[in-house]
């Protein structure tokens, strides 16, 4: 959110540019935010990935406090982003939403408070033996100024209202006779008699309906009350007593529908079917009840839930903002509703969902950005707020067994050897990717410090997605890279150094290994034959899995590399900055194969003709959410 309102030389900033931002924030302390994992012959539960551990743990470390000192900075920077017709919607738990609501006061100011709907998830619960059963979510709703945008909808009559009082029919349909006016008196036109009529004598005044207006079919601007009265009379839209005593009522058809209220829930009967109670609530928003749409993610809210909010309050085109995207669902609707969006989340599994959801159902062109420095914020937590990155390096060096090189040889603090040994040590900052210009500074440390070294080993936090391809390229025997365990800074908080030596393993990393087989011409332009080869998984250790989980996972990475790749897609003009992917496949994709399990290892994609060379790049996302490349440059057409 910090980013979106800074903008950049390529973006501008958001501030102000968001007309709906729907969040669903974690708000259970003692959920199990684990990700299953189906592979061809196991089951994996995968724990919550580092950063989420740290993001959640950070959360919940004081109780109600932390997670309220969380929500707090991030509302702020959503009412930043949300433009003055903009509209929030929190959506949490009532053990949390009360105090969350008193921090909305504050930020958006009490005045701004809209609704708290009721959305009754589920019919029943078996937690029933200490407490009534817990069945209904909370959504606040807020908006930044008092002039919002907002298209309520409504919902049908349920069947026994129906029968109890739609008895009258005309040209234009079934209707029920209905009170004209509502409750208070009005010194305007709206008090005035009509036709022997007085509304202030029973203490109210004319409400003329906008839709019995609206039946007119003509333009009443500039009409009295009286005069409106008069033509809603003439076009036979209201219903006069006969009797004395009685009141003028308008014609409510039965196609009008009950506006919705502030509780929404669903109703299925015996046999699935959904249908309207007699008991006055809404119950069109269905809890996930198409197969298809369930998704396998923990805490995933149903497309009819975020299409009712989206429609009521934005337009075609406008912004709509998650920054708890989780499953993807507030983009997945935007998008099919025709708004635009923009969606965060920090955990890979989530993003990598919401990508698949939106490429699976032919979204628009996307943009899709890693950014974040959330090990400097970890370490700062850590290692205290006055850290410095050579404090890390030094303790990620000493993890390693190697001695820091004297400070005129080791200005950044990342430098260090191996005793009794040749090799040169040199541990990369959190704050940065880990770089082809990374692994060529190391390089050049090795030749010439010191007297040079024979080998240098490069311990990264976090590596561009060509890494891998870079490594080979350089071949060099003697320069290796490895991954600092990305649970480091989390152990650090329960550990001293001295106790975690010897603990830490540093993982190789992972790569990928594909290829193009041709490019050659054909009558409507050219198509390009790709393949992937293998796979090899970033080390086990360094995936949050317990030790049957890790058995199970390296089973699958030594019988079966491929089946780990989650997604690919290929890029056929890469510009080495940003890849534009015209194929892809992912599992469970069915259009290019039946296999839920496993994508498809080769393509061939149609493309339009270009002169010269195309430079090619193959992405993969692994099912633990790490992404690796290979950049084919120069392929030529063959025959």
């Amino acid at each position: 959110m910090a980013a979106l309102l800074a903008g950049d030389d390529d973006a501008p900033s958001l501030r102000g540019k968001l007309d709906l931002i729907y969040i669903d924030p974690p708000f259970d302390s003692k959920a199990d935010y684990r990700t299953k994992i189906t592979l061809p012959g196991a089951t994996i539960d995968q724990k919550p990935t580092v950063l989420e551990q740290f993001a959640y743990s950070d959360t919940w470390s004081d109780g109600t406090a932390s997670y309220l000192a969380m929500m707090t900075s991030r509302l702020t920077l959503m009412r930043e982003l949300l433009s003055d017709t903009g509209s929030l919607y929190v959506h949490l738990g009532p053990n949390i939403s009360h105090y969350v609501k008193i921090i909305l006061d504050q930020i958006f100011g009490s005045e701004s408070f809209r609704s708290e709907i009721v959305w009754r998830r589920s019919n029943s619960h078996n937690k029933t033996t200490d407490q009534f059963g817990p069945i209904h979510d909370v959504i606040l709703f807020y908006t930044k100024t008092d002039k919002f945008v907002f298209h309520p909808g409504k919902r049908p009559f349920s069947k026994g209202y129906i029968e109890s009082r739609f008895k009258y029919s005309d040209s234009r349909g079934i209707y029920q006779p209905n009170y004209l006016t509502g409750p208070g008196t009005r010194q305007g036109d709206s008090g005035k008699p009509w036709h022997g009529f007085n509304p202030t004598s029973a203490g109210r005044h004319w409400a003329i309906p906008t839709k019995t207006v609206q039946l007119l079919g003509r333009d009443v601007t500039g009409l009295s009350i009286p005069e409106i009265l008069d033509a809603c009379l003439e076009a036979e839209l209201l219903v006069i007593p006969k009797k004395l005593g009685g009141q003028p009522m308008y014609r409510q058809y039965l196609t009008e529908g009950v506006p919705y209220q502030d509780l929404w829930a669903y109703q299925p009967n015996t046999k699935g079917v959904l249908y309207q109670s007699d008991q006055g609530i809404d119950e069109d928003v269905k809890w996930l009840e198409q197969e298809s749409e369930k998704l396998g993610y923990e805490t995933q809210k149903p497309e009819g839930l975020l299409k009712r909010i989206i429609e009521t309050s934005s337009d075609r085109d406008s912004v709509v903002g998650d920054f708890f995207v989780g499953s993807g669902t507030t983009a997945a609707v935007a998008e099919k509703l025709g708004r635009r969006w923009v969606a965060s989340d920090l955990g890979k599994p989530s993003v990598m969902i919401t990508r698949k959801r939106l490429i699976d159902q032919d979204a628009t062109p996307f943009l899709y950005q890693a950014i974040g420095d959330y090990q400097v914020e970890q370490a700062r937590s850590t290692l205290g707020r006055s850290f410095r990155i050579g404090d890390l390096a030094r303790v990620v060096l000493d993890l390693f067994g190697a001695l820091p090189l004297p400070p005129e040889e080791n200005i950044n603090g990342g430098l260090g050897r191996l005793p009794h040994t040749r090799t040169l040590v040199v541990a990369d900052s959190p704050s940065r990717l880990t770089t082809i210009s990374t692994l060529k500074r190391a390089q050049g440390y090795r030749d010439s410090k010191m007297g040079g070294f024979d080998k240098v080993i490069v311990l990264g936090w976090n590596f561009s997605a060509g890494i891998g391809q870079d490594i080979a390229d350089l071949h060099d025997a003697n320069l290796e890279v490895l991954v600092i365990p990305p649970d480091l800074l989390d152990r650090l908080k329960k550990k001293s150094v001295d106790k975690l030596a010897g603990e830490v393993r540093f993982s190789s990393l992972q790569y990928l290994q594909a290829s193009v087989d041709q490019r050659k011409r054909t009558d409507t332009g050219e198509l390009l034959l790709v393949h992937l080869d293998n796979y090899v998984l970033l080390s086990p250790d360094a995936i949050n899995l317990d030790q049957a989980n890790r058995a199970s996972l390296q089973k699958v990475m030594n019988a079966e590399p491929l089946a780990l790749i989650e997604y690919w897609a290929v890029d056929p003009d890469y510009d080495g900055e940003v890849f534009r992917s015209v194929w892809q496949d992912y599992r469970g994709n069915s259009q290019n194969d039946g296999d839920a399990l496993r994508v498809v290892t080769r393509a061939s994609i149609d493309l339009a003709s270009v002169p010269g060379a195309r430079n090619v790049c193959i992405r993969a996302v692994d099912v633990f959410g790490f992404e690796s490349e290979v950049v084919f440059p120069g392929i030529e057409v063959t025959a």
